[in-house]
């Protein structure tokens, strides 16, 4: 089962808090592009802000976002925030959403199983005998299809 396989780093099951929020952090456009940032390079806050057409104040929430998710770090120098990945917590998320892409294959792998045996008869097998209400009906729409001619 999927709750099953959610862990942390210490192979414990991810809380649904946790979870949560991971998953709000890289749901914004501006969280992901923040830690693509991040990952090549640290940044401080105030670099950050001035990449966006947000306020200081707006960046500064979603850095708190991708912290509390444990996607990134800061660390006070001087008078700058300086932000940078956090490579446990994007190891985490890239293991979960790993776990999770499985998952969804081998659904959709058994689904196309299931559509093909539904599609294609085993040999040996005939196809389902028409009832006499569907012979009825196909005998009326080609009789009908003959007088629109």
């Amino acid at each position: 089962m999927v709750v099953d396989q959610r862990r942390n780093q210490l192979g414990e099951p991810l809380s649904d808090e946790e979870l949560d929020h991971l998953f709000q952090a890289l749901a914004d456009t501006t969280r992901r592009d923040i830690v693509r940032r991040v990952t090549v390079g640290e940044y401080s806050v105030s670099g950050l802000a001035a990449l966006y057409a947000m306020s200081f104040a707006a960046v500064q929430k979603h850095v708190a976002v991708l912290e509390r998710a444990s996607l990134v770090s800061k660390e006070k120098r001087g008078r700058e925030q300086i932000v940078r990945a956090n490579h446990d917590g994007l190891q985490k998320a890239r293991r979960l959403l790993d776990e999770y892409e499985v998952i969804w294959r081998q659904r959709a792998d058994r689904i196309a199983d299931l559509l093909a045996e539904t599609a294609d008869p085993q040999p040996g097998q005939t196809e389902p005998a028409r009832s006499e209400s569907d012979s009825t009906e196909a005998g009326t729409k080609q009789a009908g299809n003959t007088q629109q001619r």
